[in-house]
């Protein structure tokens, strides 16, 4: 396999099985904190263990914080993974994770499962402040913060995350067919997840709180003439129903207040997507969805040393395999820049 290749290198050692085992291997090394290191990496999730792999293979010894809660990204609430190329199988989101964290550490890289909480990008050696306020400096850095999707912020609707309630029909679709289906949004993801559903679904169903859609009209179009899908216009969802799994929503109309149950066993949540960029606002130059700015097909930012890799700066696809890529972008970047630094 060449060695510039942004696939995945399959070896993982037998040794460390467990995060727990993992944690250990890289936290013995003395803290070295003080020293100026060739590359931190903030966040995890697929773009940030694919940096870690290719700035460790490539002898930079990369500190990657992981983050404590977010560590492993939006994967680590995803049950069957089908759609990762090489597990024809499929393969559970935690355990996909887990074998990135694995690879990654086989390979050398220092990982800190702690949040960042300050950045000063300044300078050619920028500095990362965490939560225990103990500080690392680097020539460079790779952000791989991810995005966060939108939530409703119901009682059941976290409870029952993965057991009928998703935020991605990409990734999730496939596991309800035949099925009646609720989507909750009125803009263009919401349509496209709509119309994604149509290909499984018995019925799809789009919950809206206006009377038109916010969707463009060429999307509108296609969601209203489609044949499976119906609405259900200026009405809010009051929670979702069900023990283990969905059952149904239970809805509000907003004009007369009148609930309603609806009868589904798959919810999908479609009312926009965050980037994680609280770190960087006023330091990087971002876009208008509100990602972090790169130069073309690159992972260089606004900021010289500063690179930025998957969902954290793409507003359209947000796939793992997508972000992955992004991440073998920004490990060769920055060897590349490091070159140059040191020549």
């Amino acid at each position: 396999m060449p060695g510039n290749s942004c696939a995945m290198w399959p070896a993982i050692e037998a040794g460390a099985s467990t995060k727990e085992e993992v944690h250990r291997s890289v936290s013995n090394a003395e803290n070295t904190a003080a020293e100026v290191r060739d590359v931190i990496i903030v966040g995890s999730g697929p773009a940030g263990y694919t940096a870690a792999v290719y700035t460790a293979r490539a002898n930079l010894k990369p500190l990657l914080l992981a983050g404590s809660v977010t560590a492993g990204g939006e994967l680590m609430n995803t049950t069957d993974v089908e759609n990762y190329p090489g597990f024809p199988d499929g393969i559970m989101g935690p355990d996909l994770m887990e074998n990135f964290e694995k690879q990654a550490a086989r390979f050398g890289t220092e990982i800190q499962f702690e949040d960042v909480t300050e950045l000063d990008l300044d300078g050619d050696v920028k500095t990362v402040t965490i939560g225990t306020g103990e500080t690392f400096k680097a020539r460079s850095i790779i952000l791989s913060t991810g995005s966060a999707y939108r939530e409703l912020g119901l009682p059941n609707e976290k409870r029952l995350s993965g057991h009928g309630v998703s935020w991605c029909a990409t990734c999730d679709g496939f596991f309800f067919k035949d099925q009646d289906i609720a989507v909750i949004g009125g803009g263009d993801s919401a349509m496209e997840e709509a119309l994604f559903l149509t290909k499984f679904a018995k019925s799809v169903t789009v919950v809206h709180r206006r009377d038109t859609l916010r969707a463009s009209k060429i999307m509108a179009d296609r969601a209203l003439a489609h044949e499976k899908i119906s609405f259900v216009w200026n009405t809010g969802v009051e929670d979702v129903l069900g023990q283990d799994k969905v059952t149904g929503l239970r809805l509000k109309n907003l004009l007369d207040g009148a609930e309603t149950e609806l009868a589904v066993t798959g919810v999908f949540v479609a009312i926009g997507n965050d980037p994680r960029t609280d770190l960087v606002k006023g330091k990087l130059e971002l876009t208008a969805e509100g990602t972090i700015a790169v130069d073309g097909r690159t992972s260089k930012t606004s900021v010289q040393g500063v690179f930025a890799a998957g969902d954290v700066i793409d507003p359209t696809y947000r796939q793992a395999i997508t972000a992955s890529g992004s991440g073998c972008v920004a490990a060769l970047d920055v060897e590349h820049y490091l070159a140059d630094f040191h020549a």
